[in-house]
């Protein structure tokens, strides 16, 4: 796996929309970027709107692809998810981006250029805060993004009390993102391989029903029976039925993954939440899960 270079102070990076438009402006994203000593290039899909995305496909394809070519821009900012990539991944040309590869930061709907960066080029990404959501973040958030792109430590350790994790030790890649995004790339040029992987895994707004769903078409795929380990991110703003479907959120993921014996740890620090720490996929890391205490370590 290629690790882009890490960036240092006077290193431009771009802000493009592959997704949805921007609704309201991202000075405070580009304010805190200017902090860090960095020049900010912003593309012409975060001013456009075509419907409900940033721009017609052609459009967010081409500035994505300026970007993934311009040797100036030492990194490339998803300026927000949504819904989108999948329509554009396939008409991008990877091989100069191949050859110097930059970083890409986002979540959510960016998990198709994540999972398709890792597995058609090799290079690592970080699933991390968008400039769409720097105003509502964390410090905590902010300074793993920092810290990522800066190749300061990003190793995460953290505790919680809402559910029993299940505990030991994995190495492995580390990969994954968005659950509903993992889902729907299945047996596309954007999936891989699973076997032997740390896999994180989040999602937002989704109803129980059907986030027992989605991991039943991974279970049934074979792609939950050979991990290393499983990291549970947030779980956020879902949606029961009624009658209720019966299930938190834990027991609905460990009903798929009780016959397996990796570890598992549930309410990690990144997702659709206002401490979204950033992780860097593509990567080799190590997992310890201890009771209540788990940690993410980087090898």
């Amino acid at each position: 796996m290629k690790i882009p270079e890490f960036l240092k102070k006077g290193d431009t990076v771009a802000i493009v929309c592959p997704a949805s438009y921007i609704k309201g402006n991202i000075e405070n994203a580009i304010q805190v970027l200017t902090n860090w000593g960095l020049k900010v290039h912003i593309g012409s899909t975060v001013s456009a709107q075509f419907n409900q995305f940033a721009g017609t496909d052609t459009e967010r394809a081409v500035d994505l692809q300026h970007a993934l070519d311009n040797p100036e821009m030492k990194a490339i900012f998803a300026a927000r998810g949504g819904y989108g990539s999948v329509r554009i991944i396939d008409s991008l040309n990877l091989e100069r981006f191949k050859k110097n590869p930059k970083w890409l930061i986002g979540f959510s709907d960016i998990t198709v250029l994540h999972s398709h960066f890792h597995n058609v080029v090799e290079v690592a990404t970080i699933h991390g805060q968008m400039p769409k959501s720097f105003e509502d973040s964390s410090k905590e958030a902010l300074n793993t993004l920092h810290n990522a792109l800066f190749g300061e430590s990003v190793d995460i350790k953290y505790k919680q009390t809402d559910y029993p994790n299940r505990n030991g030790s994995a190495q492995g890649r580390l990969i994954g993102g968005n659950l509903a995004i993992l889902h729907s790339i299945l047996a596309s040029p954007s999936d891989g391989s699973y076997d032997g992987k740390i896999l994180f895994i989040e999602d937002v707004g989704e109803p129980h029903y059907n986030i027992d769903r989605m991991l039943w078409t991974l279970k049934r795929a074979g792609k939950l029976s050979n991990l290393a380990g499983l990291i549970v991110g947030g779980f956020t703003s879902l949606k029961d039925s009624d009658p209720p479907f019966g299930q938190r959120i834990e027991e609905i993921i460990m009903d798929k993954v009780q016959e397996y014996s990796y570890p598992v740890c549930f309410s990690f620090p990144a997702g659709h939440i206002s401490d979204n720490r950033a992780i860097i996929l593509g990567l080799e890391a190590s997992l310890t899960v201890k009771n209540e205490e788990s940690s993410l370590e980087y090898l």
